[in-house]
């Protein structure tokens, strides 16, 4: 997935037809969902723009989500299926259980044929609203462990039970109770091996590459303005809004910042409010 998910970005971003830029850019393996069962995926968070092929100016993106998401999944789909075509000739895939039966390459080939016939998903978000939104996201994901302590609500009767995130159905908090050796062996599935790394870098952010490129982006960043908006009918240039109403349409404002202990103290005042009423 970190290969197929770089040599996409990669690929599409130095086509001239989209970005024309080689870019930057960081990954970063999460391999749970909220009921701790295996759901791995990579997030990739990535600056606004490149440098030109010739590493003579920054590119800036023409599309409002950077690159085109039908591109990045036909792209992606490919390349990933391909990985799998490469890694099964070579060896180096493991069919336990009721897996068995792919171990032949025919009964393989015939499970990777339909996956060209459905369309894959890439989620693309917006881009950030500055250096403090990054590093809250990045926080979420990058030194964490499958569940927090939080959500941990008791151990009990050879149970264990905790809170979990129903997003299916509008991220309704819900309680689920599974034997303590269940909710270990799905702990266990996101217990990477020894010296895995599941943050790297690709692009001019790679290791061998950082040190000389990133400050040349830094210069051309400072030397070259942002490009006008092509909608925009005047010569001044509005910033765009970070977070936009899903109802309107209209930009949205940031009036308050509340904290955890804040958000669960206005909830208990609320309840109360509630149940005196």
């Amino acid at each position: 997935m970190f290969r197929t998910t770089a040599a996409t970005l990669l690929e599409i971003a130095a086509d001239p037809r989209h970005l024309g830029a080689e870019i930057g850019f960081l990954s970063v393996l999460h391999t749970w969902g909220q009921t701790l069962q295996h759901h791995p995926h990579i997030h990739c968070v990535i600056p606004s723009g490149g440098l030109s092929l010739d590493h003579q100016r920054w590119v800036h993106p023409r599309y409002p989500f950077f690159l085109p998401v039908p591109v990045l999944r036909r792209v992606f789909r490919g390349k990933f299926v391909d990985g799998l075509k490469d890694a099964f000739h070579q060896g180096k895939l493991v069919f336990p259980g009721n897996l068995r039966p792919l171990a032949a390459e025919k009964a393989f080939a015939a499970f990777l044929r339909p996956l060209f016939r459905k369309d894959w998903v890439v989620y693309s978000k917006r881009p950030f609203g500055g250096p403090e939104y990054v590093l809250h996201y990045l926080a979420r994901y990058t030194h964490r462990v499958a569940i927090s302590n939080h959500r941990l609500l008791s151990v009990a009767d050879g149970n264990v039970t905790f809170r979990w995130k129903d997003y299916a159905h509008g991220s309704k908090q819900r309680k689920m109770t599974i034997p303590a050796e269940e909710f270990l062996r799905r702990f266990m599935l996101h217990v990477l091996p020894r010296r895995f790394v599941r943050i790297r870098f690709s692009g001019f952010l790679a290791n061998r590459r950082r040190r000389q490129l990133l400050p040349l982006c830094q210069q051309l960043l400072e030397a070259t303005p942002q490009q006008p908006s092509e909608t925009s009918g005047s010569s001044e240039t509005k910033p765009t809004p970070t977070w936009l109403c899903p109802c309107c349409g209209g930009a949205m404002v940031v009036i308050e910042k509340l904290t955890a202990q804040q958000i669960r103290r206005r909830s208990v005042d609320r309840k109360y409010l509630v149940d005196s009423s």
